[in-house]
């Protein structure tokens, strides 16, 4: 009686599956906007940042870019479906924010292994002049492992909210 919110399994693992897929899915339609709206060479200067297209064949910091796009995307499929298999096997007990964090990763990664899947590679549009390009998939993966290992220091109370950071002994 002390829970007044259950976390059933089921629930937290549709909840968690449908964030995903909203998050991927928004990333890839920005994406797709900026394939449409950016030839090759035309910037958008905003000042700190510019909106430039260009394509990773790689992965993080073009790592890879010399291997085939199959080998590239194969591998980062497999990374991708192990981390949904753990993610989502500990969606049940994971702190609201741990599952923010959850489904911000798994989208950003869902999303960019779509994106690659044409064998050009990812589409790459932020651009800072001090940080290699980026898009809004790489803040989603950076910010939800952030936000993971952030949930995971929480302290829950009786009632199953949030109530505070609690560094582990």
């Amino acid at each position: 009686m002390n829970n007044p919110r259950p976390r059933h399994p089921l629930v937290r693992r549709l909840l968690l599956g449908t964030m995903v897929l909203v998050i991927a899915g928004g990333d890839l339609l920005i994406k797709s906007t900026v394939v449409q709206g950016l030839g090759e060479g035309k910037i958008l200067d905003y000042g700190v940042i510019n909106i430039r297209l260009a394509y990773n064949p790689g992965v993080a910091f073009s790592l890879g870019a010399s291997l085939p796009p199959g080998v590239v995307a194969t591998v980062t499929a497999a990374l991708v479906a192990v981390l949904a298999v753990i993610l989502f096997r500990a969606a049940p007990g994971l702190s609201r924010t741990s599952c923010a964090g959850a489904a911000l990763l798994l989208g950003g990664a869902l999303g960019n292994l779509v994106d690659r899947m044409d064998g050009a590679g990812v589409v790459d549009y932020l651009h800072t002049g001090w940080f290699p390009t980026f898009n809004l998939a790489d803040i989603f993966v950076v910010s939800g492992a952030a936000l993971l290992a952030l949930g995971s220091l929480r302290k829950t109370g009786p009632t199953g909210e949030e109530d505070s950071l609690e560094v582990p002994r």
